[in-house]
């Protein structure tokens, strides 16, 4: 991570209270590290998502909903997609980091509690929410009946368990780096996600109903430059409270800063799943 990346991160770390959230999901938007922690998501995934979405044909005059949108910047991609003519409804049960933009509507929404209206979209997308989310299956089930007969559904969830180290500075920040991800593992599964279910998430929506079910699982490199490897280090910050907690260590933590910041570290990165899915016709 660049230098002044660093440092502006310390500093949010120095500065705010680290604490973890009372449950729930563990990246709070509410966090002072959550405009970062959407920085980070964008450059490592949006070339993904927005490649993915463009091969359903998304275009002017569809009607999309963005379901826990974060950052905003899929929601703004779609939004210019679908000019002239079509409609973005961005929600988040925290959405105050989504910008005002021509073609969208932001709207606080909890996506397991609060209604959506049925057969209204043609194309629904949430990327790295559901995992989160205890109440995933139902949430699926009410994303089926959102979309229009033949609309499009895509997600993108992790399987975290497999991101190996391929090439470490010495044993010291091997060791510290896979003790943060196992740290990692343990703080979210106990806040009630699945970070394994974009293995298996493909499955859960064929028993939800969709059909034309495509699972593309994407794995990348990772070196101390590359935006999903820099995400991974924010986490160090983002979640200290909780990767503590669950007992990683302060040594290990420095450790496995260490390592993701070392030029000659190498990793693969965790699988990120995209599923694409329709309604029946």
């Amino acid at each position: 991570m660049p230098a002044a990346t660093r440092s502006t991160t310390a500093t949010v770390e120095e500065t705010a209270a680290a604490t973890a959230p009372e449950g729930g999901y563990a990246f709070d938007n509410d966090s002072p590290h959550a405009t970062e922690q959407h920085r980070c998501l964008a450059a490592a995934h949006d070339r993904i998502t927005t490649d993915a979405l463009a091969r359903t044909g998304v275009g002017p005059g569809w009607d999309c909903l963005e379901a826990g949108a974060g950052g905003g910047s899929v929601a703004r991609w779609l939004a210019r997609r679908t000019a002239p003519g079509g409609s973005v409804l961005a929600t988040d049960v925290k959405p105050a980091h989504i910008p005002a933009q021509a073609g969208l509507e932001v709207r606080r929404h909890d996506i397991v509690r609060d209604p959506l209206p049925d057969g209204a979209f043609d194309l629904v997308h949430s990327r790295l929410v559901l995992t989160h989310l205890p109440e995933r299956r139902a949430v699926l089930r009410r994303l089926l009946r959102a979309l229009r007969p033949g609309g499009h559904l895509q997600l993108e969830e992790f399987d975290i368990d497999y991101a190996p180290v391929l090439l470490a500075p010495d044993e010291r920040t091997r060791a510290g780096y896979e003790a943060f991800r196992a740290a990692k593992g343990r703080a979210l599964r106990a806040a009630g996600a699945d970070p394994s279910w974009g293995r298996t998430c493909a499955e859960d929506l064929r028993a939800a109903g969709f059909t034309a079910i495509d699972p593309v699982p994407h794995l990348v490199p990772w070196r101390a430059d590359s935006p999903g490897l820099q995400l991974q280090l924010h986490h160090t910050y983002h979640l200290r409270a909780q990767l503590l907690e669950h007992g990683l260590t302060e040594e290990e933590l420095l450790a496995a800063r260490d390592a993701m910041r070392h030029p000659g570290f190498r990793a693969a990165s965790c699988v990120l799943y995209c599923v694409q899915a329709r309604r029946p016709e």
